[in-house]
């Protein structure tokens, strides 16, 4: 689907939560429907998953689009409960990317977080390349994906210490 980032600020999500919206679908691909994710995982669409999802169900452009708005607003009210210093935009980007792809428990329990709150925002950005693996195996999308959000959030990191 093309101008995912267009789509959802049309839809009247917040500019930054859409643009990051464009970057996760990018990451994340899209499905009109249920599959099953690298690792068996079953999702659907832009990476949305839920207990109510069925294996072959399929879903319109806009329902994706709905669940993409809907899972970003709720994955960045769980990020910035968490996050207890100021974030540069690119900072936010990078962090509601990781956020949406590891969910709301691995971030609170990371050693991201941790050095993040505690100020060190260098070594809280280069904390994502850790996370390339998904039930123990290393994907190679992951490694894009983090290293990505990587450079994007070290952008922000060394604007914010200046």
């Amino acid at each position: 689907m093309k101008n995912v980032a267009a789509k959802l600020s049309a839809m009247g999500l917040a500019a930054a939560l859409a643009l990051t919206g464009g970057t996760i679908a990018v990451h994340e691909g899209y499905v009109p429907g249920t599959y099953y994710d690298p690792v068996g995982i079953l999702t659907a669409c832009f990476g949305h998953v839920s207990p109510t999802l069925r294996p072959g169900q399929k879903m319109s452009d806009d329902e994706c689009l709905r669940l993409l708005a809907d899972d970003l607003v709720k994955h960045n009210d769980q990020l910035l409960a968490a996050v207890r210093v100021p974030l540069s935009e690119q900072e936010h980007a990078a962090y509601l990317s990781f956020h949406y792809n590891v969910g709301s428990g691995n971030f609170r329990s990371s050693t991201l977080l941790r050095h993040l709150n505690a100020g060190f925002r260098v070594e809280a950005c280069n904390e994502l390349s850790r996370w390339v693996f998904a039930k123990g195996i290393k994907l190679p999308g992951l490694i894009t994906r983090r290293a990505n959000e990587r450079d994007l959030c070290l952008q922000g990191a060394i604007h914010v210490q200046k």
